[in-house]
């Protein structure tokens, strides 16, 4: 028997053990906004806003999407009065609660923060309820701007400049962040992007990056929410993919099958972090197999994608992939590669449901 070195052994099992390194990620997608407290069982539908705090009457939400929807389904011996809280929510947010045939438009409680926003519920006992946290004609065709950013990382201390600047235009609705929030994923660096977070008007809808994944125990999905999600917003669709890893997990694929399908026939935008093929020759600068790369493409390609959004390298880049029209932007404040000269900025994108998107502009911060 031919003698085999350990070295060659450890290598093996290293591989064999990082076959799917997002596949725990993708698991964890499917738990989010789930919560029983109070006698009461709460479901954020597709996993569009994380459960931050329960306790009975009292749940406290972060928003993933613009608008999302909760099932409440009581007990006969549940708590009747809740206090909702949803944080990273839209400015002009209302909570509409739906029993049987019957809708109430519940009024706000007095809140200090644009993106943090409270209502008084009654949950009768025994009964079910459908929450709706959205703005008002969301689920209306209509134009709108937003924002799109990535890659903050070490510089967190001074990421207010770039949300000053946004604040300045009151036509950006929110902001759509393709990955590397911070530097290494650590519970003290997530707790210090939402604190940064609160100095934006407007809230932030993100994915990972690959220094989310440097953490040895990683929080995103308690702090975040999902990796891989989707929502709609006044008739365009978008969707964000977890790339942390240089590719894609076979469960988040099969996610985005669906929703390319969803989208198909409507304007659909798609973030993800590292870019599916890199069009400027950077060191790891694109997805981990070539062949992976091509049949995302292919697939994008077929399912009408309109824009893809990238972060990962630190500067800006116009191009096309697979006759999509895309773009890198990295300019969050992580250590600038300025191949293009451009430093701190973000995309300011205006897109109409019926026209397709209208345009990309990049705004310089620095």
């Amino acid at each position: 028997m031919r003698k085999v070195g350990l070295g060659v052994v450890v290598l093996a099992l290293l591989a064999g053990g990082c076959a799917r390194p997002a596949e725990e990620r993708a698991q964890k997608d499917l738990e989010v906004g789930l919560a029983q407290v109070g006698g009461v069982s709460f479901t954020v539908e597709d996993g569009l806003a994380v459960v931050r705090k329960q306790e009975p009457g009292v749940l406290t939400l972060w928003g993933s999407a613009p608008a999302f929807h909760v099932r409440a389904v009581t007990s006969s011996g549940a708590a009747e009065m809740w206090t909702v809280v949803v944080r990273n929510a839209m400015p002009d947010a209302e909570l509409t609660v739906k029993v049987g045939n019957d809708s109430l438009l519940m009024e706000p409680l007095p809140e200090l923060l644009p993106t943090v926003k409270r209502w008084q519920v009654r949950l009768s006992p025994g009964s079910e309820a459908r929450l709706t946290v959205a703005p008002p004609k969301w689920d209306h065709a209509a134009p709108f701007r937003f924002a799109a950013l990535a890659d903050v990382q070490e510089a967190l201390p001074r990421v207010g400049d770039i949300y000053r600047r946004i604040n300045e235009d009151p036509s950006l609705r929110f902001i759509f962040f393709s990955g590397d929030l911070t530097q290494q994923g650590s519970v003290e660096e997530l707790e210090e992007f939402q604190s940064r977070l609160l100095e934006s008007r407007i809230p932030l809808f993100a994915t990972l990056g690959n220094h989310e994944t440097y953490t040895p125990d990683p929080r995103w999905h308690e702090y975040f929410g999902r990796g891989n999600l989707h929502f709609t917003f006044q008739g365009t669709h978008f969707t964000l993919i977890d790339s942390g890893n240089g590719s894609l997990d076979p469960r988040a694929e099969e996610m985005l099958d669906g929703w390319l399908a969803a989208g198909q026939d409507a304007v659909h935008i798609l973030g993800t972090h590292i870019p599916i093929v890199d069009p400027i020759g950077v060191r790891n600068g694109a997805f981990a197999s070539r062949n992976e790369a091509a049949s995302l493409l292919a697939k994008l390609a077929r399912g009408r994608m309109d824009l893809t959004l990238y972060g990962h390298v630190h500067s800006y880049y116009q191009f096309s992939n697979a006759g999509i029209p895309s773009f890198i932007s990295g300019g969050g404040g992580a250590i600038p590669e300025q191949f293009d000269g451009v430093g701190r900025h973000f995309l300011a994108v205006e897109v109409d449901p019926a026209q397709g998107v209208r345009t990309v502009s990049l705004v310089r911060v620095d």
